[in-house]
């Protein structure tokens, strides 16, 4: 497990879907063959999207356009809008239940920006196969007494013990996104939770907690990877608040040509070895935390 690699290096629910309504504009595959263009939505995010113009979901997505024979746009987004920027309509998440509302314009035709696949999202998006592995953890400043949990005979114990860490303590979370407290059985159930809201950008949640602004946060891996590097020494992993996730590309539901589409094209780089040369530029020794997901070349 990704985490007890961490831990050992010292770097330390099916949902309900009720549509408002399902008629959104998007363009699948002969409709953006024929505009000749693939809009790519991406949040500026670890290295899926770095902002300065690459990134692992970038190159994957630029590598797809030419595969169609379309020109390739980035449309950059964030994680309260990025879902409103595909379908045109604006989601509202409330007692299990999915709604989407409202009409608004749609600026591009997938997303690709290292998303996680969880169950409320599947009732209203088409997601390709996985692309890339991750899991939500519980980070403390290095200088916290709270010390990373001992491994457990399975992961639903890990996670048990790590949420028993949090106690009293305030935790710094980001809602609309993998670290929505909700995803993971912490909302109503007395944890103090501290929503951060001066961004959408999950880059800020490190800095924010060594500022002070909770004693504990949620960091999801391809962050921690980054993170435990950038602020080496000054922060620690204590354990998995969830099971092994998967991210992956996110179509309109009206797009299924073109999600079969980039199915087939990311077998192909996975065979041809493009794809292990991308998760070696922007993830270096991942494959040490998620073998299993990175010794299979097809899904």
């Amino acid at each position: 497990m990704f985490w007890k690699r961490l831990l050992g290096r010292r770097h330390g629910v099916a949902l309900a879907a009720v549509l408002a309504s399902t008629a959104v504009s998007a363009a699948d595959l002969a409709e953006i063959k024929a505009n000749g263009e693939l809009r790519h939505i991406g949040i500026r995010y670890a290295n899926f999207v770095t902002g300065t113009g690459d990134g692992f979901d970038v190159e994957m997505m630029q590598g797809f356009a030419r595969s169609l024979g379309v020109s390739y746009k980035l449309v950059y987004s964030d994680f309260y809008t990025v879902i409103r920027d595909l379908l045109g309509k604006d989601v509202q998440r409330k007692n299990g239940d999915v709604t989407l509302t409202g009409a608004f314009p749609v600026k591009g035709d997938v997303i690709a920006t290292g998303f996680t696949m969880l169950p409320w999202r599947e009732s209203i998006l088409l997601f390709s196969e996985p692309t890339f592995p991750s899991q939500v953890l519980l980070m403390a400043p290095a200088e916290s007494d709270l010390q990373p949990i001992k491994d457990g005979s399975d992961v639903s114990e890990d996670i048990k013990a790590t949420k028993q860490l949090i106690g009293s303590r305030s935790l710094l979370v980001m809602e609309r996104t993998c670290l929505d407290p909700a995803n993971y059985g912490l909302t109503g159930v007395g944890v103090d939770l501290k929503k951060y809201t001066k961004s959408a950008n999950l880059n800020e949640m490190i800095p924010a907690l060594l500022n002070g602004e909770a004693q504990l946060a949620l960091l999801d891996v391809p962050d921690a990877i980054l993170d435990l590097r950038k602020w080496a020494g000054r922060i620690k992993v204590l354990g998995p608040i969830s099971e092994q996730q998967t991210l992956a590309t996110a179509f309109p539901k009206d797009a299924p040509e073109l999600r079969d589409a980039f199915n087939a094209y990311l077998r192909e780089i996975k065979a041809s070895g493009d794809y292990d040369r991308l998760v070696d530029k922007y993830y270096p020794g991942i494959r040490l935390y998620f073998p299993q997901f990175f010794a299979a070349k097809t899904n």
